[in-house]
């Protein structure tokens, strides 16, 4: 029988929209390469009521339920005391954690408060999932043949201990065959449109590979997932189904790997030697943020002016005060100075620029919010595209930063690269 799983978060802080819940989505990221089903995903209050009755549930569904959250020292964290008293043990003093409790406050150069001796209790007849990192050990429990495993819910130390811990003792148990994804980055065609052009090549895969869309803002990545106990074979036989969709979108197709647009054009531009700069003023840094968190983005990216005001696109990209007394800020002539002025300044090949209203205010009557340009100067040229997105700050930042990676790979597109 396949194991089944279930996430519980839990934590307060998460119903109530204070944190995201970014530990679930990495926890099930991984258990998909195990090919180890999650059947559901529950965050529930920090309160014994609410705990008592996720683990009710996620007994009748799951054989393995990973719970985070509520394993801290303070009143509010009742995790372990409510799943001893749910299970019927006791909680006892582990000595090897308090001294790592110990250790760890020494190192820090700090008293330890009484209530951290807390952090060492664990589980009467459970299993400790030594956590080196934090002073909150993982905890594996079973209980009427469920296993129960508790993790701190800081993200750094659950994926610790899940990485040392509990994945290698899943995959021992799991033998669910081989679990294989291709990713497939499209750019400029949206989900609908790209889901009819490639529908009798979808219609063709076996019932053991599945399609999926994962579409973002400018772009859609397609994930084929297949499962057999024969990885190599399963790989080539789905690669076939992955050059047929690449030679299906044809100008679509950015490349094959699970990135976005930004980490597909930095490989590429380096593979040429070429270099990049930014000249942002509605995104704010966004583009040159995207391009820095790529790993190996210092081969290609020189560097970026935020040119919020006037003054600065004056000072550092040489645009001139006329162009924006007799156009404005939000101009195609602006933009275009603001272009080729970073393009001189870096001294690169490439310099994308961006001016515009992004929202909720700012904007006139001739152009109003939403109205974003932007620019590519090359040594050659300089493009320009005029838009017009709504009122939502946030969302016209990112289709501006978008739209920029996009024109920069469609130039680099047209000069065969």
């Amino acid at each position: 029988m396949p194991i089944k799983t279930e996430i519980i978060t839990i934590g307060d802080e998460i119903l109530q929209g204070q944190i995201v819940d970014s530990n679930s989505a990495w926890i099930a990221q991984q258990l998909l390469l195990l090919n180890i089903a999650v059947v559901h995903i529950a965050t529930v209050a920090d309160r014994e009521d609410a705990i008592i009755d996720a683990f009710e549930q996620a007994k009748q569904r799951a054989d393995i339920i990973l719970v985070t959250g509520g394993l801290g020292p303070t009143k509010d964290d009742i995790t372990k005391r409510t799943a001893a008293n749910y299970f019927g043990t006791n909680l006892v003093r582990d000595e090897l954690v308090l001294e790592h409790v110990r250790g760890i406050f020494a190192q820090r150069k700090r008293a330890m408060p009484a209530i951290n001796q807390m952090q060492a209790d664990v589980f009467q007849n459970g299993e400790v999932l030594f956590n080196e990192l934090g002073t909150a050990p993982g905890l594996w429990y079973t209980h009427e043949d469920k296993s129960f495993v508790f993790m701190p819910g800081v993200p750094y130390e659950m994926k610790h201990i899940m990485s040392q811990h509990v994945l290698p003792k899943l995959a021992s148990v799991a033998d669910q065959g081989h679990i294989v994804n291709i990713y497939i980055l499209t750019a400029g065609i949206g989900e609908s449109h790209l889901a009819e052009s490639i529908q009798d090549i979808e219609a063709d895969m076996p019932d053991y590979i599945r399609i999926a869309y994962l579409p973002k803002l400018g772009m859609v990545r397609l994930r084929l997932t297949g499962v057999s106990n024969d990885a190599e074979a399963l790989r080539a036989e789905m690669q076939v189904f992955a050059n047929n969709i690449k030679a299906r979108t044809n100008e679509y197709f950015v490349t094959f790997g699970d990135v976005d647009l930004e980490g597909a054009i930095l490989p590429l531009m380096h593979s040429k030697n070429y270099t990049l700069a930014t000249a942002e003023s509605c995104t704010g840094g966004t583009i040159a943020s995207r391009i820095t968190a790529i790993p190996g983005a210092g081969h290609v990216f020189k560097g970026s002016v935020v040119s919020y005001t006037n003054e600065i696109k004056q000072k550092m990209l040489s645009v001139s005060k006329h162009d924006l007394e007799m156009y404005g800020a939000v101009s195609e002539q602006v933009v275009s100075a603001m272009a080729t002025g970073a393009l001189k300044s870096f001294d690169v090949d490439f310099a994308l620029a961006t001016s515009g209203f992004a929202g909720p205010d700012g904007g006139t009557k001739d152009t109003p919010v939403g109205t974003i340009w932007i620019a590519l100067a090359t040594k050659t040229t300089v493009i320009t595209r005029l838009f017009h997105f709504q009122n939502d700050r946030n969302i016209n930042i990112e289709r501006t930063s978008t739209q920029c990676f996009l024109l920069l790979w469609q130039e680099l597109r047209n000069l065969g690269c």
